[in-house]
C-alpha cells in the first residue's frame, strides 16, 4: 500500500494527467512519419516515443517543482504540493529528475543518432523553461515551444529528418500551448506582481491577458488549416472540432471567470487534444 501511495504522489508532483496535452499530439507525429517514410507501424519506435514523452515530462515537471519550491510554498493555490507540503523531499525529486533526464538521453539513442544529439537540446528547451517566468514575459511562448518539439521529435524519430508538416504542426501545438498556459496564469495575476514573476496576465491584465490568449489561438488554428488543403474528411472533422473546443474554454472563462479555469484549462484541452489526434490519424492512415 506504501508503492501505490508513493507513486500516486509522484505522479501528482509532475501532473502525470497533463501528458494528455502533448502525447496525442506525438503520435500524430509518429503517424504522419510513418505514412510519410513508406514504413510500416513499428511497435519498437512506438514504446520508444512514448517512454520518450514520459520521461521528458518527469524531468521537466520534477525540475520545475524543485526550483520553484520555495515560490509554491508562498502562494495559497501551490502551497499543498509536494515539496512544500514535505510529501516528497527535494532531493527524492533531484534523484527522480536526474534517473527520467538519464532515462530520456539513453532512450533517444536506440531510435536514432539525430534523435540522440537533439535530446541535450531538447532537454535544456524543457528543463530551462522552469526558469523562464523569473526573467521574461515570454515565458508562456517558451512552455509552448517545450511541447511543441513533441510532433517534431516523434517525425524525426520515424524519418530522421525534418519536413514543413511537423513544423506547422508544431507552430499549432506552440500556440495552443501558449494561450491556455495564459489563461492558466489569470489565477496568478496579483501573486506574481507582488513576487517580481513575470507572466502576461501580471504585465497585460485580466483582460488583455485573456484576448492575447484568443489570438495565439487564433493562429494555433491557422496554422493547422495548411492540413485541410492536403488531407480529407475526418481530418476536417477534427479540426473543427479542436476549434471549437479551444475556444469554448475561452467562453467558460469569459463566463464564469476564475472559478471555472481548471475546466477550461484540464478539461477541453485534455478532450481537445485526443479528438483532433483521433481524427487526424485515422485520416492519415487510411486515406495517405
Amino acid at each position: 500500500m506504501s508503492l501505490l501511495k508513493n507513486i500516486e504522489h509522484y505522479l501528482s508532483l509532475v501532473k502525470f494527467s497533463h501528458t494528455i496535452f502533448a502525447m496525442p499530439f506525438a503520435l500524430t507525429g509518429f503517424f504522419m512519419g510513418t505514412v510519410d517514410s513508406g514504413n510500416t507501424i513499428s511497435l519498437k519506435l512506438f514504446l520508444l516515443i512514448v517512454l520518450c514523452m514520459v520521461f521528458a515530462r518527469n524531468a521537466a515537471m520534477s525540475f520545475n517543482r524543485y526550483i520553484d519550491r520555495y515560490i509554491d510554498k508562498l502562494n495559497p493555490r501551490t502551497a499543498n504540493r509536494e515539496i512544500p507540503a514535505n510529501i516528497i523531499s527535494t532531493k527524492s525529486t533531484l534523484f527522480f529528475l536526474v534517473i527520467n533526464s538519464i532515462f530520456f538521453v539513453v532512450t533517444t539513442y536506440f531510435i536514432n543518432s539525430l534523435c540522440f544529439y537533439l535530446s541535450f537540446v531538447a532537454l535544456f528547451v524543457i528543463l530551462g523553461y522552469s526558469y523562464s517566468k523569473r526573467f521574461t514575459y515570454l515565458c508562456h511562448i517558451i512552455l509552448g515551444i517545450s511541447l511543441s518539439l513533441a510532433p517534431i521529435g516523434a517525425y524525426i524519430a520515424i524519418t530522421g529528418h525534418f519536413d514543413v508538416k511537423p513544423i506547422l504542426l508544431s507552430l499549432s501545438v506552440l500556440f495552443w500551448v501558449s494561450g491556455f498556459d495564459i489563461i492558466y496564469s489569470l489565477q496568478d495575476i496579483e501573486f506574481d506582481r507582488k513576487m517580481s514573476l513575470k507572466s502576461i496576465p501580471s504585465k497585460l491584465g485580466y483582460n488583455n491577458g485573456r484576448f492575447l490568449a484568443i489570438g495565439f489561438h487564433l493562429l494555433s488554428i491557422l496554422f493547422l488549416s495548411y492540413f485541410v488543403f492536403i488531407y480529407n474528411a475526418f481530418f476536417l472533422v477534427g479540426y473543427i472540432v479542436f476549434a471549437i473546443l479551444i475556444f469554448y474554454q475561452h467562453y467558460i472563462v469569459y463566463k464564469h471567470g476564475l472559478s471555472k479555469i481548471n475546466l477550461a484549462f484540464m478539461t477541453f484541452n485534455g478532450i481537445a487534444s485526443i479528438l483532433f489526434a483521433v481524427f487526424f490519424i485515422i485520416d492519415i492512415v487510411l486515406f495517405n
